[in-house]
């Protein structure tokens, strides 16, 4: 088994489990990926306090509280920041506010410089600072005014006592009137420090000088650095590199439905819910390189699949897509695809892999939509191996492996559709959390809910109409609004979760598809392009020149191929 390190996290907080419920307890007739796109986002949010809470309980450095506690009694007497800054500020947290417990490659290590002072005067309070600091200095000295405007500043704080410092860097923030925006942690390179910490804060200008100042009396800190002023552009969110990294990526929205949700068709049934959860937990031993692990089906579990089986066979032949049908057939030749039993997922990864180089990963449920849509750049589709309850056969409440069996695996064997599902999670690599819903909410209208034309009729691709009949016949009706898709005003379309689709997006073709999707993805703010080397299983950031030589020598050679392979065809026969 090959496993790597799992990246560094500020609080460990990897596996959450949260319930998202309505009045009526039931929060959805489905969930679905760009829900908990949405959800994740508040969640974040929402789990801010507790974790700074956790946090400042650490906290039991004596020199720092000192000084915070001083820092307290000082802004007792001070002005208050005006009331209309302090507004600016919070609408700021409003969209902004959020910490990424995430581990990044690299942060900044700016080498603190002494600048020398102008005066006898200003030596003691200018020694050591470093250049970005001076700037602010000044800026702050211009006014009073200037001195209490907020601004938005980074600063990289490297720990030697380990995570347990965490707590005063956040108890002196609090202390001088900061907000904290953006946090982020990594191992530290540097001899003698265990961590390096980026704090991101708003705060005025005087208040963030005497932080800096604080922060460094304090012997648990290696070192204290302020990286600018204004606009400090944070490096993207840790991503995985490798397909071996994606056992970080397990993070689960939910636990396990049948426990959560009482109008869930399992709830009652303590037998389904075991056996649920002993699935599950198959799943969250899994590691990259294992064998994906057999699951028994019982005799009711074999019905389940073959009453929805028959339907979606039935049903196929005149409403989906000529793709689906091709590759259905296909894996009924294989005897993958028979009635009496389910599928194994690692017999249709094996299949998979021969026809489009895709993969399955066992899931113990819905994932959030970063780790899931991350999953795709590898080729990697990750598939629960649980079944619908029996009692509602033609209808799941969440993914269950029927859904990815008969909705989504067909299309994931088809090389054109498989490289547009790794598009997308290509594009969710590095992004914001913005664009993951945006880039959620295009997967939901294509992926799981698409229609496509087919010699002047509608046909359907998605997942969700492919294994839910009773969707799919709403969607090829003249009932609901078709739409060309468009990824721009896609990405920005309500969904239903809760009823039948009002509005169904419709693509020319998968190739029309993925080159509307490449020109809208180009638009994105994210600040680098990447790419999947098949061969390392490797997903390269190319942001330097010989990555981009390497990636041209490559590319060089594929042409030549295929200009001697056309040069070929066009020999006349000896």
């Amino acid at each position: 088994m090959h496993t790597t390190q799992a990246p560094v996290m500020s609080i460990q907080i990897f596996q959450i489990f949260l319930e998202e419920c309505d009045e009526n307890g039931y929060p959805s007739r489905r969930r679905s990926l760009v829900d908990d796109a949405r959800f994740e986002t508040i969640v974040v949010k929402q789990t801010k306090q507790t974790v700074l809470d956790e946090a400042r309980a650490k906290a039991n450095d004596s020199s720092l509280e000192c000084t915070i506690l001083q820092a307290q009694e000082q802004h007792q007497q001070e002005d208050k920041i005006p009331q209309e800054v302090q507004q600016t500020v919070e609408d700021q947290n409003d969209d902004e506010e959020e910490i990424r417990m995430v581990a990044v490659d690299e942060l900044p290590q700016k080498p603190q410089e002494h600048v020398p002072s102008a005066d006898d005067e200003d030596k003691e309070t200018d020694a050591g600072l470093t250049e970005e600091e001076v700037v602010l200095q000044n800026a702050a000295s211009e006014s009073p005014e200037a001195e209490k405007e907020v601004v938005r500043a980074a600063v990289v704080v490297r720990l030697r006592d380990g995570m347990g410092s965490l707590g005063r860097i956040l108890k002196a923030v609090e202390a001088y009137h900061g907000t904290v925006v953006h946090l982020e942690s990594r191992q530290s390179r540097s001899e003698g420090v265990q961590f390096d910490v980026l704090v991101k804060v708003d705060m005025a200008r005087a208040n963030l000088l005497q932080l800096i100042r604080s922060l460094r009396q304090t012997q648990s800190f290696g070192s204290v650095s302020l990286l600018s002023e204004n606009n400090v552009n944070v490096k993207a969110p840790w991503f995985p590199k490798h397909a071996s990294e994606l056992d970080n990526c397990n993070h689960l929205m939910t636990k396990y439905e049948p426990d959560l949700d009482m109008n869930h068709p399992g709830f009652a049934d303590q037998v389904y819910r075991a056996r649920r959860k002993e699935i599950a937990e198959i799943a969250f031993a899994y590691r990259y390189g294992d064998p994906i692990p057999h699951i028994d089906y019982t005799e009711t579990e074999n019905k389940t699949w073959a009453a929805v089986f028959g339907r979606v066979k039935e049903l196929m032949v005149q409403h989906a897509c000529s793709e689906y049908i091709a590759v259905f057939r296909k894996l009924e030749d294989e005897k993958i695809f028979v009635k009496e039993r389910l599928p194994q997922l690692q017999e249709m990864s094996d299949f998979l892999r021969k026809n489009t180089g895709f993969t399955l990963r066992p899931a113990a449920g819905l994932l959030t939509a970063r780790d899931f849509l991350a999953s795709l750049a590898f080729r990697i589709f990750q598939s629960t191996q649980y079944v619908r309850h029996i009692n509602s056969p033609y209808h799941t409440p969440e993914p269950d492996c029927i859904h990815e069996l008969l909705g989504h695996m067909p299309l994931l064997a088809d090389p054109s559709f498989a490289q547009f599902s790794q598009e997308i999670g290509l594009a969710s690599l590095g992004a914001s959390d913005e664009e993951i819903e945006k880039l959620s909410t295009v997967y939901w209208f294509t992926v799981e809910f698409g229609l496509c034309k087919e010699k002047d009729e509608v046909k359907a691709y998605g997942a969700g109409l492919l294994s839910a009949y009773g969707e799919l016949l709403h969607a090829i009706s003249d009932k609901p609004e078709h739409r060309p898709f468009e990824p721009a005003s896609t990405a920005v379309q309500p969904y239903q979760d809760q009823e039948y689709q009002p509005i169904y997006y419709v693509a020319e073709s998968f190739e029309d598809a993925k080159e509307k999707f490449r020109r809208w993805v180009s638009t994105m703010s994210r600040p680098f392009e990447v790419r999947f080397n098949p061969h390392t299983e490797r997903v390269e950031v190319l942001d330097s020149v010989d990555k981009l030589e390497t990636l041209v020598s490559q590319l060089n050679t594929e042409v030549l191929h295929l200009t001697n392979a056309i040069a070929k065809l066009k020999q006349p026969f000896c």
